[in-house]
């Protein structure tokens, strides 16, 4: 239930690259999030997850590793109860991205806060 799977990952090119270019996009500070919905046969998962760090903003490894740490544990965590429910019981399937935009390394427990309210706010678009 409370796993990080390969099939989970995005890393198809292809559907990065529509998502980036045809996706609706929102923000969450300090989230960027960008969504698209998908057919059914391309993907098994309910939804594929892309997680960034600007190497712009962080220029050291370490940092951008700490925080895609955080953020893929903090995704890992809620996933199940505010996004993959909402899409089996919709049977709706999407690719989704998830950017940093923070201008400092926050604790972990903002990060779970934050990501609590970009799901739903994902979900509530979804619903429409």
């Amino acid at each position: 239930m409370y796993t990080f799977k390969k099939e989970e990952r995005l890393c198809n090119k292809r559907l990065i690259d529509e998502l980036f270019h045809n996706g609706s996009s929102f923000l969450c500070y300090p989230f960027k999030a960008s969504w698209l919905l998908v057919d059914n046969a391309t993907q098994t998962t309910a939804a594929q997850v892309l997680i960034s760090v600007s190497k712009r903003r962080y220029k050291h490894a370490v940092d951008r590793n700490l925080i895609k740490r955080r953020l893929r544990e903090a995704y890992r965590l809620q996933k199940q109860q505010h996004l993959y429910d909402l899409l089996t019981s919709t049977n709706k399937k999407i690719v989704l991205s998830l950017g940093y935009i923070g201008k400092q390394i926050e604790p972990f427990d903002l990060f779970e806060k934050k990501m609590l309210k970009l799901l739903k706010q994902l979900s509530e678009q979804l619903a429409k």
